[in-house]
């Protein structure tokens, strides 16, 4: 598998395109990759299989160099043995040096268990003595990413550091707007309207972005939380 630097890790499909996916584009030279947990069958619009081709249309936007699908229960998946070894062998197989996490805590009550899950698995994908294997049946290396951080999704959490992503904005709204059944995308539809599906849920993702660009002197931009400090060599690595 060619290099990948950043892995990140999604409840549902289309997380990742809202909360990170301009530092997706931004990273894509150096390697990324998306394992969305569920397939969002239990979302109001759409179906899984049609979640399924909305994914596939993103990832070619994003420019990831791989997409997986754990299968996961949408709504039901726990942070237990049997899902974080699932977690562990995804680290194992892609080895990343920065894993991407939904939020702690937020609206839906599967982002902050993923967050759990993730921040978990990523820590037992290290130990030497936790066993597990590829789908060919051979022996997975253990390997620990360098960092896990959290993008920032619906509510509000102060961010630890902005990435300016000005440049790949169209992208990422691109990305988002692949899942044509989620968000609107200007089109009449029979598809009963939920939170995330109006004009003014992509004008929220939008001030968001400006409100994270604001605080780094940018037009838009994306926040991570991290909770524990970030280790600096030196004060003039501070931008």
């Amino acid at each position: 598998m060619e290099k990948i630097a950043v892995l990140a890790f999604g409840a549902h499909p289309d997380d990742v395109e809202i909360g990170c996916g301009g530092t997706l584009i931004k990273m894509r030279t150096r390697g990324t990759a998306v394992a969305d947990l569920t397939r969002g069958e239990l979302g109001t619009r759409g179906t899984a299989e049609t979640r399924q081709n909305e994914a596939h249309a993103a990832a070619q936007i994003l420019g990831l160099a791989k997409r997986i699908n754990l299968g996961f229960r949408d709504g039901f998946f726990e942070n237990d043995e049997t899902h974080r070894l699932a977690v562990v062998r995804v680290i194992r197989q892609i080895r990343p040096e920065i894993v991407l996490c939904n939020a702690p805590s937020d609206r839906h009550p599967d982002h902050g268990r993923a967050y759990q899950l993730v921040r978990d698995a990523a820590f037992l994908a290290g130990l030497v003595k936790i066993e597990t294997y590829d789908p060919l049946g051979r022996a997975q290396e253990p390997h620990r990413p360098r960092k896990i951080v959290a993008y920032i999704q619906d509510q509000w959490i102060t961010p630890s550091f902005v990435v300016d992503i000005g440049p790949y904005w169209d992208a990422k709204i691109a990305a988002i707007e692949a899942y044509r059944t989620q968000f609107y995308v200007g089109e009449n539809t029979d598809e009963p309207e939920t939170y995330i599906s109006t004009p003014l849920y992509r004008k929220r993702i939008e001030a968001r972005a400006r409100a994270m660009g604001h605080f780094i002197g940018v037009e838009y931009g994306e926040g991570f939380y991290l909770p524990e400090p970030i280790k600096l060599d030196c004060l003039l690595d501070l931008t």
